[in-house]
């Protein structure tokens, strides 16, 4: 209704300029006013402010906000990420930096924004993929599969998602896991993924064994493990690692309890010979 009243304060201004001409200097200075008008309005960041006041009435206030493609974002956290940029009407939403505002959020990989007239904003989002669970230090942090993080982990959610430890596993996750998938059998048993050195890996698996592989060829040798694995039940054994490193050898080595085990067997051992040899000597 105002939107109305400013138009025909406007039209009858105009019938008065027909009407009554005015000097050529006071043309000009209207037009500096004008000018400096619009400017002030510019430049101190109120634009969006003016359409919106003329706009509203109009019927283009924004009533009507269709979001898709969000599952860890929240509805209302986009809504919010929206109305930051300050636009009430669509002519005032700047959907550039509207955009921009949701792309932070860090679930988000990237955003659109559609304008429906008169009162309609689309709005579809891409989320970022989780990969794995980077630890590095004390901190746990989700990653996507470019080790780019997302977020930190303190939730019972993701708890599926492989986790990779130590400086650069991060980045060099992704390669790695996908030439893991050459060995089934082992995946599954995995529960930790730790990047040495910045060079190679080893495999934490859920009875506690570390199997220590080499900088090159390391699919090759934890398929290795696991054929050992198959025909001597290398796995099953009370062993506390496996060290496939060296190309011509493997060395396991025993649980301290089971060196412990293995100490006082070599020392009975010892005592029962040297009684034999009291009881009869040569």
């Amino acid at each position: 209704m105002r939107a109305h009243i400013l138009l025909r304060r406007f039209s009858g201004y105009a019938r008065t300029c027909q009407e009554f001409p005015l000097p050529r200097f006071s043309v000009l200075a209207t037009v500096v006013l004008g000018s400096s008008l619009l400017y002030g309005v510019t430049s101190g960041g109120h634009t969006g402010l003016v359409i919106d006041t003329l706009a509203e009435p109009m019927g283009f206030a924004i009533d009507q906000v269709d979001v898709s493609g969000n599952s860890e974002t929240s509805q209302i956290d986009i809504l919010q990420a929206i109305y930051t940029v300050g636009a009430q009407t669509l002519p005032a939403l700047d959907v550039v930096h509207a955009r921009q505002a949701l792309e932070e959020m860090p679930w988000v990989e990237s955003a659109s924004i559609s304008k429906v007239y008169p009162g309609q904003v689309i709005v579809e989002i891409v989320e970022k993929q989780p990969f794995a669970i980077w630890q590095h230090g004390q901190d746990l942090v989700i990653v996507d599969r470019s080790g780019k993080p997302i977020v930190d982990f303190a939730t019972t959610r993701y708890t599926e998602l492989p986790l990779v430890v130590g400086a650069g596993a991060d980045k060099a996750a992704a390669d790695f896991l996908d030439y893991i998938e050459l060995v089934p059998e082992l995946k599954p048993r995995v529960t930790a993924y730790i990047r040495v050195g910045q060079r190679r890996w080893d495999l934490r698996l859920d009875n506690g064994v570390t199997i220590r592989l080499p900088e090159n060829d390391a699919v090759e040798a934890a398929a290795e493990v696991v054929r050992m694995d198959r025909q001597y039940g290398l796995l099953s054994r009370d062993i506390a690692s496996v060290d496939m490193r060296l190309t011509d050898r493997v060395t396991v080595k025993l649980t301290p309890e089971a060196m412990a085990r293995r100490e006082a067997a070599m020392a009975e051992r010892a005592r029962v010979a040297r009684q034999a040899r009291r009881e009869n000597p040569a």
